[in-house]
């Protein structure tokens, strides 16, 4: 199976550099125009499923790349984004040192009050995909969001802190996984 993971478009928030987590802000132009641009890149490609948050960013995003209807995106909570707390919607800059070296340095930092541990993110993105290995596609779309993308990286790097943190995935970034008999391997 290739497990094609992809963060959702850009939407206003992220354009201000705000926290957005799990306010259900939908994508704006830009992000529409960078889904259009995913699924025009992929070509002809077929997904025998289209997985995504149940926020409206990434069903948007997943309908657009995967060509599909929003109807038929299965949607699924494990992989929403972060809850980022009392951190919802604050500037990236204003964030305060706490959450500054937590977001930077999750390996050496604890998350600040009222934020989502990183075990919690890696319990449910690890769930979520150990379930979906148990389906046969050969092809298959995972829209989400930049927070617990790196805790699905992280199982699908076999990482043992079950996070891959850095690089930051970008908007529309698409990464490409195999997975066999539960071995992985990164493609793209």
């Amino acid at each position: 199976m290739k497990i094609w993971l992809t963060r959702h478009g850009q939407t206003k928030y992220n354009k201000q550099k705000l926290m957005q987590g799990l306010t259900d802000e939908p994508l704006n132009e830009t992000g529409i125009q960078q889904a259009k641009q995913v699924r025009e890149k992929i070509g002809d490609i077929h997904f025998d499923a289209v997985y995504a948050s149940p926020l409206d960013r990434a069903i948007t995003t997943a309908s657009i790349i995967g060509n599909v209807d929003k109807k038929e995106v299965i949607q699924d909570p494990r992989i929403i984004e972060t809850n980022f707390g009392k951190y919802e919607l604050h500037k990236y800059y204003l964030l305060g040192i706490r959450f500054s070296l937590f977001w930077a340095f999750p390996e050496i930092f604890k998350e600040p009050e009222s934020v989502e541990s990183i075990s919690s993110m890696v319990q449910r993105s690890s769930s979520f995909l150990k379930e979906l290995e148990t389906k046969d596609y050969e092809n298959v779309l995972v829209v989400c969001h930049g927070g617990i993308i790196r805790a699905l990286c992280g199982y699908l790097e076999d990482k043992k802190n079950g996070i891959k943190w850095r690089p930051k995935p970008h908007n529309c970034e698409v990464r490409i996984y195999e997975s066999i008999n539960g071995n992985h391997k990164k493609i793209r």
